[in-house]
């Protein structure tokens, strides 16, 4: 596995993926950036993540999207001023703030009678699951209980401990190299 540098990117790095950052997968002789795009290549590989049946693969897909434009397009912005530290009673934190809700609300709606977004545990919830981690941590998750238990649930997954631990590893294995 490969690490990129938070700062000094290289231009190896860019060559990978256009932006200089992570993450990217390579697969043999494809390299793939965009979390989103690494995990419909993936899903095509297995159908415990992407389901094969038209209806079901559709509704894993449209919800993988609505999580990165319809949700993080909400929650980034939101976050990005929370953790700027700006004061929250800002006209700009107030649009973003409400934005957020309005989406959270929405997706509030939905996971109150679902385990999963698309039936089954999908590349949507893997995608969903990872926006909210970040505004769950910032507190923005406290009106949306259905939204906080699709989220534990999602996080208490085996699959995601495992690659959270390997995640944190790789990041203190990397620190360690920088710091000698």
């Amino acid at each position: 596995m490969e690490s990129a540098p938070f700062d000094d990117r290289e231009a190896a790095l860019f060559a990978r993926q256009p932006f200089g950052q992570a993450p990217w997968l390579t697969d043999g002789d494809l390299a793939i950036f965009e979390s989103g795009a690494i995990l419909l290549h993936l899903g095509e590989r297995s159908e415990a993540i992407l389901p094969a049946k038209p209806r079901r693969r559709s509704e894993a897909i449209q919800w993988a999207f609505a999580a990165l434009n319809s949700v993080e397009m909400a929650s980034l912005p939101w976050s990005i001023l929370a953790f700027s530290g700006e004061a929250r009673d800002t006209p700009a934190w107030k649009i973003l703030d409400d934005f957020l809700k309005s989406r959270l609300q929405d997706l509030e709606s939905v996971l109150v009678g679902r385990e999963w977004l698309a039936g089954s545990f999908s590349i949507a919830d893997i995608l969903m699951a990872d926006v909210l981690r970040l505004v769950d941590r910032l507190g923005g998750l406290a009106a949306y209980p259905a939204c906080g238990s699709y989220l534990s649930r999602g996080t208490a997954r085996p699959a995601f401990a495992k690659a959270r631990a390997d995640q944190l590893a790789h990041f203190a294995a990397a620190d360690e190299r920088r710091a000698n």
